[in-house]
This record gives structure tokens, sequence and C-alpha cells, in this order.
């Protein structure tokens, strides 16, 4: 159980709504918004910041490409017994 309020997509409204129906527009084969992302539902704006850094940073090639970083963050969330 989080110790941080979310909320559900089916309940955002407003700012919040319009920035996670962007992420879905982007992401339509997701089942649902990630629970990282839902921690800082209570700033959309923020929320916004930290999709677009996220995406930069981790699904961008770079020095390693996106395949590498993808490999690598599953072995880090499988070490540390996260599920996502």
């Amino acid at each position: 159980m989080p110790f941080i309020s979310t909320t559900p997509e089916s309940e955002a409204t407003g700012e919040l709504a319009q920035v996670m129906a962007g992420w879905r527009k982007a992401n339509p084969d997701r089942d649902k918004f990630p629970g990282i992302l839902q921690c800082f539902a209570h700033r959309p704006d923020f929320l916004q910041q930290v999709m677009a850094f996220s995406y930069g940073l981790h699904f961008s090639d770079g020095h390693l490409n996106r395949r590498t970083k993808e490999m690598l963050a599953t072995y880090v969330s499988g070490l540390n017994r996260c599920p996502y």
C-alpha cells in the first residue's frame, strides 16, 4: 500500500486528466498508468516534467541504446523485488 496518495486514471480531472490522457495516447498498449508516476498526481505540472525527463533519459539512445537501458532497469527492479 502506498504512503503517498495517488489518483487513478479513472478519477483524474482537469489538468491531471489531460496529462494522463497524453500519457495514454503515447502508451496505448499499457494496461494502466504507472504507480511510480501516480505519486506525482497532486502536481500535474511537475508530473509532466518528470515524464519528459524520464522519457528523455530512459527511452532515448545515448551512450546506451534503449534495449540495454531496459535490460538494466529490469535487472535492478528484480534485485530490489520491485514490481515495475
